[in-house]
């Protein structure tokens, strides 16, 4: 059989904001079809119209773009297998939904919700199968005149797959290797509604993977039952030669382990669980996401790839080109990966340190300007050179390095306490003359006079230091007291030292 081109499909339901494990999901797609040269297309799958939330499918596309997960075709991409959202495809499934009904593979049930819930209460377990369609309203126990009847009179229906019992279904999972389920344990589930000429997910999907020539299927393994079903109706369309191959990734649990992560362990702990700060429509909720939080797109990416999938060695930093050439399906795990978002910021973290200080300053300037700063580029760039080892997040910088920016207007009391001493002001009012004949005012020159300075006069240069330090920021913290006073210049460095020695005495 001839090789076909690798084509993967991340397929949302616009019903709400992208969970994190959604956006694994789609990673993982996109590791894989741009490691084999393929392509990865965008599909909305929204055939379920009361769930449908307002901006969904947008947040989605902004979110993906934000951490730079590509598509080759889709919604909003353009391509040749359109139209991508399911919604407008709905002549083409009533197409096959004749057909699967022609075969005898389906049948039209007429049941309505009060019936089906009577039946509930009669059987324990009540499943709609082989053992109890018989007992119901549908074509397979109506006749056909009766069925004409019903249908000429306008009265809603479903489609259901029918299943044959006891059979061994085989599912080929590229992780998991050989699942077989029994048919017996299905039911006969709901391909199509009369009442939104909608189909359902599990026949969209085949549909959908079949006419796109989806050639891999990589999901989360919520969706391994419904994998005997889909194996089944590639089997009655006759469609064997075309299926994909599955993968099921085992899931996100709660950093505890217990549990699938949810979006209420992100309020209860304090982490996002969304890429995209979320604004709910319906609700009025608002749910932080990564991107406003202060993460940068590169480490939610580096962290994502590495909960559930490991490259094989101890390798942890890895750029989205690294992932791509590295990600291999086998090495996905078949158990849940706990949710560690303290690693997420250690990887942060990094590629702060990592980033060119340009960039860094780039992203610091909105947080100045915030707070009313509005600073030369290109000393901005120098701070943060300094200091951008020291944050977890862009943010952080503020509170870490504001003493570049704005002087000192109070001192840390413990600090004063500590570091102020009885001489501190004399020997600071001499330390400005030092300062003051110091030319040029480098750091390595000015570092060497004070400390000739010192010497001579056979003071401790601790207490020098350290009550100098207090001057320039304020409290007892801050990179080497030369490169901040070359930083903030020669008259800046006198003036702060002369106030602290007017207000601290």
């Amino acid at each position: 059989m001839k090789e076909r081109k690798v084509r993967v499909r991340f397929a949302p339901s616009p019903t709400g904001a992208l969970h994190i494990g959604g956006v694994r999901t789609a990673l993982y797609n996109y590791l894989f079809a741009k490691q084999h040269g393929g392509e990865m297309i965008l599909r909305i799958e929204d055939t379920d119209s009361q769930r449908f939330v307002q901006g969904a499918e947008e947040y989605i596309i902004e979110a993906l773009t934000w951490l730079g997960i590509k598509f080759d075709e889709g919604v909003g991409f353009g391509g040749n297998y359109g139209p991508y959202r399911q919604s407008e495809r709905r002549d083409i499934y009533k197409k096959y939904v004749r057909q699967l009904l022609d075969k005898g593979h389906a049948y039209i049930a007429f049941d309505t919700p009060e019936e089906l819930e009577v039946k509930r209460n009669e059987i324990a377990n009540f499943q709609y199968d082989a053992s109890t369609r018989m007992q119901m309203r549908n074509s397979l126990t109506l006749s056909a005149s009766e069925v004409q009847a019903l249908l000429d009179a306008n009265t809603q229906y479903v489609v259901r797959i029918k299943i044959e019992p006891n059979e061994d279904v085989h599912v080929q999972d590229l992780i998991r290797g050989d699942v077989v389920i029994n048919s017996s344990v299905l039911d006969d589930k709901v391909l199509y509604k009369s009442a939104d000429e909608l189909p359902t997910y599990h026949l969209a999907n085949i549909v959908d993977d079949h006419l796109m020539e989806i050639t891999h299927v990589i999901r989360g393994e919520e969706w391994l039952p419904s994998a005997p079903l889909h194996v089944l109706l590639y089997r009655y369309f006759g469609w064997e030669d075309s299926m994909p191959r599955f993968a099921h990734l085992a899931l996100l649990l709660k950093p505890d382990g217990k549990g699938k992560l949810s979006k209420r362990d992100g309020d209860r702990l304090g982490f996002p669980v969304f890429p995209l700060e979320w604004h709910d429509p319906k609700s009025g909720e608002v749910f932080s996401g990564y991107r406003e939080s202060g993460y940068l797109p590169e480490a939610v990416i580096n962290f994502l790839a590495l909960l559930g999938w490991n490259p094989g060695n101890d390798q942890e930093v890895m750029s989205m080109e690294e992932l791509i050439q590295e990600f291999d399906l086998s090495r996905c795990s078949k158990s849940g990966a706990k949710f560690d978002f303290e690693k997420c910021k250690w990887f942060n973290h990094h590629y702060i340190q990592m980033m060119d200080n340009k960039k860094a300053a780039e992203l610091f300037m909105p947080v100045l300007a915030e707070h009313q700063i509005h600073a030369d580029a290109a000393y901005v760039e120098k701070v943060v050179g300094m200091m951008k080892e020291r944050v977890t997040f862009i943010k952080d910088l503020w509170e870490t390095c504001s003493f570049f920016f704005v002087a000192p207007t109070e001192y840390d009391e413990k600090t004063c306490k500590k570091r102020w001493k009885e001489n501190s002001a004399a020997q600071l009012t001499e330390l400005v003359d030092v300062l003051r004949d110091r030319e040029p005012f480098d750091i390595e020159g000015t570092e060497e006079a004070v400390k000739s300075w010192i010497d001579s006069k056979g003071y401790k240069l601790g207490d020098v230091m350290n009550a100098t330090r207090l001057a320039l920021v304020g409290e007892g913290k801050g990179p080497h007291i030369f490169d901040i006073t070359e930083a903030i210049g020669k008259e800046e460095s006198i003036r702060r030292i002369q106030r602290a020695v007017e207000v601290l005495k």
